[in-house]
Formats: C-alpha cells, structure tokens, sequence
C-alpha cells in the first residue's frame, strides 16, 4: 500500500517536505481489530507538533494521521458490531487499557495507556490502517467522506472543549483562533445556545470574515479588546499570547479552555508576563483539554448529523500531504484540509 511517512522530528523551517511516499505492507489484523480502506483523513496542527517533536511519535517511520475515514474491508473473528462494508472513522484515541479508573468512568483520554492514532500506532496517511473495533465509529450517512473527516478532531475535541467551558445559554463565548476545530465549533455552539454571543479573535482578516460568515457576534485580532467581558473561551492557537490576551478578556469566575495537545516555545517568555491581579485574580480558571474520549465522537458525531454540520474543506491528494502541512504550518487555512486517500 502508499503511505506518507515520517522517519524522524525535523523543523519544518528547515525542511519543508518533512514526509515521504512508500510502499508499506497493508496491516495484519487481530481478532478484535478491522481492516479499514482509507478513503479520506483530516490534516491535523497535532502533525505538525508530532513532526517537529513537541509529541513525537514513539516509534519511526511513522504513518501520521488522526481524521481518518474509511471503509472496512475485513473484520476479525471477535468482532460484534461492525462488518465488511460499513463506514467508519478513527479519531485521535488509538486504544487505552480499558481497566483503570479513567477508562471504567468513559475518560480514556486520561489513561496512563493512551495510545494516540498517528503517534503512537499507524494512522490514516495510507491506503489501509488497522484498529480495535471499539475505537472505530459508524459515519452518519449524511455527510460525504471528505466532510465527516474533520469532525473525527477538530470536531470532537472541539465539541469537548466547548462541553469543558461549562458554558450556558446566553453567556458570551469566545474563540481564540479560528481553524479546523473553531469553525466547526461556532456552528456547534449557535445550534446548542443560540442566545449566546462568540465573539472570535484571530490574526488573520480572511478567517475573521469568514467567522462572522457563520455567525460571529464580533471579530477582531488577537490583541483587541471586545466589546463584552466574556464568560468562556477556547483558545485554538499554537502559542501562549493568545492565552495571556483571553485571560484579560474574561468576566470574573470565568474559564479559558486550551485546546491544544502542545504550545510552541518560542514564545514561552510571555508566560512572565502574567499579572495575578489582571488575568487570575476574581476566580479565573485555566482548563486543558486532554486527548478524546470515545463518548465525545460518538455524540458529537449524533448532534453534528442534527445540525447538520458543514465543514469548509480544502481538498489534497495523498501524495500531496507535504503541501497541506507547509500551507497549515504557515496559517494558510480556511477550515480544514482533508487527504483525499481514495486511488
């Protein structure tokens, strides 16, 4: 089978075209496991912080890749749900132990075995991947394999994150970056609270149109002030003055919401520049979010067919994946990217 691979952490200033085309084995399965045809799989930032080492790969040559859909073309002996022939997508969560207390209480994203898809075993840059059944799951039908790759992450972990700001109905809600996952989240949030306000922060001119586009209340930079304290954030970017900035911006008792497996550290330094009284003081919090349980894809993957969601794609070939990360790595984004996988 093709498959892009990663054979070691580079920086991506110095070496543009971090992954390369080989021929692989297609897997071997289990008895527990399915044999998925790849037919599409999301561009995720997270591949950026596995190729340039901030959550490196365990092992090398890696298969990257964590929005994967597919099709099952074989199914081990001791399967019970799925079958050959269903349509099915793999999230960040590759497997956990299934015994210790996070996993028993549906919080496999805080396991001491979490394994994540892409990182630490073979992910959906390729024509076939292999996965337990129980971390794969059933497509709803109505969206297009290209539009339900997305939703496996930027979705799901957003959907999380929006769940972790405990944020109710009339509060106002800001979204510090707009991507993959923000985009996908505004329209989540308007449909579950419609008399809130979202107001979006983000560098670029074109990403703040195209949220107000999907119903922004306000957009502005970074840096600017909005008009209205907030009550919640979530904070989508790769470095940490968006954090300082949402801090400022939030009413008492509020809550911001990293939504981000690693920063950058090239702007580290910032991080001194906290002022107690400014940005924690009045019963301010921080929260991170942790990975992906399996219950936030599946009822994210419920409401998202609800809504329905429609996420803005932009559309690569496989052998193209080098393309869509530079292009990601320097914030040329509109939505998300997808791999169109399928020959």
């Amino acid at each position: 089978m093709r498959a892009m691979i990663l054979e070691g952490t580079v920086d991506m200033r110095e070496k543009p075209n971090p992954l390369k085309m080989a021929e692989l084995p297609i897997p071997s399965i289990r008895e527990n496991e399915v044999l998925i045809e790849v037919l599409a799989c999301g561009v995720c930032h997270t591949e950026l912080d596995e190729i340039e080492g901030r959550t490196s790969p365990s092992i090398f040559p890696m298969v990257l890749g964590h929005q994967v859909i597919g099709k099952i073309v074989e199914a081990g002996n001791e399967t019970k749900t799925l079958k050959v022939g269903d349509r099915v997508g793999v999230g960040w969560i590759y497997s956990s132990c299934g015994r210790c207390s996070f996993c028993k209480e549906g919080n496999e994203n805080l396991c001491e075995d979490f394994k994540a898809t892409g990182r630490d075993e073979n992910g959906g840059y390729a024509e076939y991947m292999k996965v337990q059944e129980d971390f794969a799951f059933k497509i709803p039908r109505i969206f297009s394999d290209i539009e339900a790759a997305p939703l496996l992450c930027a979705g799901a972990i957003g959907y999380r994150s929006l769940r972790l700001t405990g944020i109710k109905d009339g509060m106002n809600l800001g979204l510090i970056g707009f991507g993959a996952s923000a985009h996908i989240v505004i329209q989540l949030a308007r449909f579950l609270y419609p008399q809130s306000k979202i107001f979006v922060f983000a560098r670029s001119e074109e990403e703040r149109r195209f949220s107000m586009e999907l119903g922004a209340f306000w957009a502005g930079n970074v840096d600017e002030k909005p008009p209205e304290r907030l009550h919640c954030s979530i904070d989508t970017t790769p470095v940490w003055l968006p954090v300082i900035k949402g801090l400022e911006n939030l009413e008492k008792g509020g809550r911001l919401v990293i939504n981000a497996i690693r920063k950058e550290y090239h702007d580290r330094k910032l991080l001194s520049e906290i002022d107690y009284p400014i940005h924690i003081w009045l019963e301010k919090e921080i929260k991170s979010v942790a990975n992906v349980a399996r219950k936030d894809i599946s009822e994210f993957l419920e409401v998202a067919s609800r809504i329905p969601i429609k996420p803005e794609v932009q559309i690569y070939k496989l052998e193209d994946a080098n393309i869509a990360l530079y292009e990601l790595k320097n914030r040329k984004i509109r939505g998300a990217k997808v791999l169109s996988v399928a020959r």
